[in-house]
C-alpha cells in the first residue's frame, strides 16, 4: 500500500514560481506511473500531468510549458515545478500514483496523497 504526502504548497504572486513535491511510502514510485491533479471547490479534480515509468511524460494544455514534473528515485518522491503561475492555478494539488497511469480520470488512479493548497495572487 503506497502512502503519498504532499508538501510545498502555499501562497505566490503572478508570474512566480512554486514547487511542490509528493513523497512515497509503501511502495517504490520507480515502478509506477506518477500523476498531478488538482481541485477547485465546486469542480471535479483536473489532470494537471503525468510521468511514467519509462521517462515520458504528458501536460494538460493550460500548463504545457509552465509546469515541470520531477522524480527523484533515490528519494523516492515526485515535485511538480510551477513556472510562470496565474491565478487560476490556484488550487490544490494532489499527487497520484498507479501501476499503469493510463487515465486522466482521478478516480482511475490507485493511490493518493491528501492534497496541498497553492495560492496565487494577482
Amino acid at each position: 500500500q503506497i502512502r503519498l504526502v504532499e508538501s510545498g504548497g502555499g501562497l505566490v504572486q503572478a508570474g512566480g514560481s512554486l514547487r511542490v513535491s509528493c513523497i512515497a511510502s509503501g511502495g517504490s514510485l520507480s515502478r509506477h506511473a506518477m500523476g498531478w491533479f488538482r481541485q477547485v471547490p465546486g469542480k471535479e479534480h483536473e489532470i494537471v500531468g503525468i510521468f511514467w515509468p519509462y521517462n515520458q511524460t504528458w501536460y494538460s494544455d493550460p500548463v504545457k510549458g509552465r509546469f515541470t514534473i520531477l522524480r527523484d528515485f533515490a528519494k523516492n518522491k515526485v515535485d511538480l515545478q510551477m513556472d510562470s503561475l496565474k491565478t487560476e492555478d490556484t488550487a490544490v494539488y494532489y499527487c497520484a500514483a498507479d501501476a499503469v497511469g493510463a487515465s486522466r480520470q482521478w478516480g482511475d488512479w490507485g493511490f493518493w496523497g491528501q492534497g496541498t493548497q497553492v495560492t496565487v495572487s494577482s
